[in-house]
């Protein structure tokens, strides 16, 4: 999974007063959990777009001023409810022999079968939860529609991968074709040419 590189400072004053005057400094108060301790820090606000403003996951390294590092996962993320910008960011250590729990996207590949014959494809996750240790975590999760016909659906248990474990239940779909009104009938069309396929191997026996 791509990384991120965060550089940031360490917080002296964890207070409201000193929090508002990093906000008014164009700065995120931070808080890295998982290790030992609490790590308070805190970042220039334009060094998250790319962690924050995209679908993608990373992981994130965390740059404090004197030459600590640590490798994290981006846990939870406050926003101003009127101008949206962050106000907090919650960060989770990673550790490379520890498991993680993890929202990975979901990547759509493939032209269905239902899809082409008029019917509709309906997509239930644009990410899914995974388990597993840093070093496997995916940086997004392959589903091939290509074999959906109308009405078939695609469960959790078709993406089994043994480098990480899905934290979801096994009749969770993934994705589905609806039939719509202008859809066909592929079945009927298949038998349809099979019959059709027939007729003419019939008829060339008899002449």
């Amino acid at each position: 999974m791509k990384s991120i590189t965060i550089n940031g400072s360490q917080r002296e004053s964890v207070g409201k007063k000193a929090t508002k005057a990093l906000r008014n400094a164009g700065q995120v108060p931070c808080v890295l959990y998982g290790g030992d301790t609490p790590v308070h820090f805190s970042a220039n606000e334009l060094a998250f777009s790319k962690l924050v403003y995209t679908p993608n996951a990373h992981t994130v390294v965390i740059a404090i001023e004197g030459g600590k590092t640590y490798n994290a996962i981006l846990q939870d993320i406050q926003f101003h409810p009127v101008t949206d910008r962050i106000l907090h960011i919650d960060f989770y250590q990673l550790f490379e022999n520890k498991e993680i729990t993890m929202e990975i996207p979901v990547l759509f590949v493939g032209n269905s079968r239902g899809v082409k014959n008029g019917g509709v494809l309906r997509k239930n996750y644009r990410s899914l939860k995974v388990k597993a240790v840093p070093a496997n975590l995916p940086d997004f999760i392959e589903v091939d529609i290509t074999p959906l016909k109308i009405g078939g659906k695609l469960y959790i248990t078709a993406l089994e991968n043994k480098s990480y474990k899905f934290m979801h239940p096994d009749n969770t779909v993934i994705c589905q074709v609806r039939r719509s009104r202008a859809a066909v009938t592929e079945d009927e069309e298949e038998e349809g040419a099979e019959e059709g396929a027939e007729t003419t191997v019939a008829e060339a026996t008899q002449e």
